[in-house]
């Protein structure tokens, strides 16, 4: 028995033509779209319509073909998006160069390549910390180790500044340290480590369990590291918490909003967002919840996300605060990563706190206002420090 040929008539040819057409129009369109439009979303070819912006575009092609001297395109533009982020007034609203955008990515990433160790600022090259879970740590060098060679370059006449770009710039890493007069050698292969933006401790006083957390910045791991910690504190029955996000000067507002997820009871309002078309109220969504008593320790540097925490903790769980009046900013930005690796940072709305208050400019002032304590020599500069905001702290949620 002969195989029946696959033959198409020729109404079905005319229709996997017709077919075939619309896929590559389509296809074609959604390319040639996506070529022309900007990182917002918006097509070139409305802006190029915009007779703002054609003149704009007149005067920048004249100078470059007609200006008697040499222009530096990149230059030229960077001072015309400088003049726009100037004329909005808003000192949150800044255009970042590489370098700038670099740096903002960096300390807020969260982590870094690496080998976990940090120097003595002494001149002498002597490790002063090693981190947990990292190449120093599991190699087996320890804190006081004096290092000798770095990949066989002597650092005694180096600067500290010179031997920290020596290992950070280093793939393979061999060091050569002295230990108690004996010298000793390791190789270490840098990892992906995550910074330690949290510290946390149990303070017993007066037969109570106080836990201490202290919050750096509000990184892209800091979320993370907050719930490791309060596993910590809340499996030694801690009876009270106190929150330092002094000097916090804020970061991701999602990681603001996972922290205090862990806190405040589902339904919640955690803050409101509101921009020149609309408002957006965001609550907690998550079942989890504590009840202890928190204290959070703010000052003037305390800022954005970490007012944003202290705001949502005090309208919304009840927290007291200790310390002095927060930095005041009260607006959110986004940030826009441009093709050449600057970036353009900008306000997009301005924050309430669950009370419906906006706090830009003027800060949260503290339940009880107290101060460090300055000490002083003969001639007026500072030699120590007393913190006597922690003493206060533990002060009253011992009693």
């Amino acid at each position: 028995m002969k195989k029946k040929k696959n033959v198409f008539n020729i109404y079905e040819i005319i229709i996997i033509v017709i077919v075939t057409s619309l896929v590559c129009a389509i296809t074609t369109g959604l390319i040639f779209s996506s070529n022309l439009s900007t990182k917002t979303g918006i097509s070139y070819l409305n802006l190029v319509k915009d007779e703002y912006l054609k003149e704009f575009l007149d005067v920048y092609s004249g100078i470059l073909s007609g200006y008697y001297e040499d222009v530096d395109p990149k230059v030229a533009i960077e001072s015309a998006i400088n003049g726009m982020t100037d004329y909005l007034g808003d000192k949150y609203t800044t255009y970042l160069t590489e370098s700038e955008a670099e740096a903002l990515n960096e300390s807020l990433k969260g982590t870094y390549e690496g080998y976990g160790i940090s120097l003595k600022n002494d001149g002498n090259s002597i490790i002063y910390k090693v981190y947990d879970n990292t190449p120093a740590s599991e190699a087996g060098l320890k804190e006081n180790d004096l290092i000798v060679k770095i990949n066989d370059v002597l650092v005694a006449d180096l600067e500290n500044s010179e031997v920290v770009e020596l290992i950070k710039n280093s793939k393979n890493l061999n060091i050569e340290v002295i230990r108690d007069n004996i010298t000793l050698n390791f190789n270490l292969i840098p990892k992906t480590i995550i910074l330690p933006q949290v510290s946390y401790k149990i303070i017993e006083s007066n037969n109570h369990k106080i836990g201490y957390l202290y919050i750096e910045t509000f990184s892209a791991t800091i979320a993370m590291q907050v719930e490791n910690a309060l596993k910590h504190l809340e499996s030694d029955n801690i009876d009270s918490l106190i929150l330092d996000v002094r000097n916090n000067g804020g970061g991701y507002l999602t990681q603001a909003s996972k922290i205090i997820n862990m806190f405040v009871e589902k339904g919640k309002t955690i803050y409101s967002l509101e921009s020149k078309d609309s408002k957006e109220t965001y609550y907690d969504e998550t079942d989890r919840k504590t009840e202890y008593p928190i204290l959070i320790l703010q000052n003037g540097a305390s800022a954005s996300a970490s007012e944003i925490l202290i705001a949502s903790l005090v309208d919304s769980y009840g927290a007291k605060t200790l310390g002095t009046t927060t930095y005041g900013k009260g607006k959110v930005q986004q940030k826009l990563d441009l093709e050449d690796g600057s970036a353009l940072k900008f306000t997009t709305s301005k924050w309430l706190r669950p009370n419906g208050e906006c706090i830009d400019g003027i800060g949260i002032s503290p339940d009880y206002f107290v101060e460090l304590e300055y000490i002083k020599d003969e001639n007026d500069e500072v030699i120590s420090i007393i913190d006597r905001q922690i003493e206060a702290a533990i002060n009253i949620l011992s009693n």
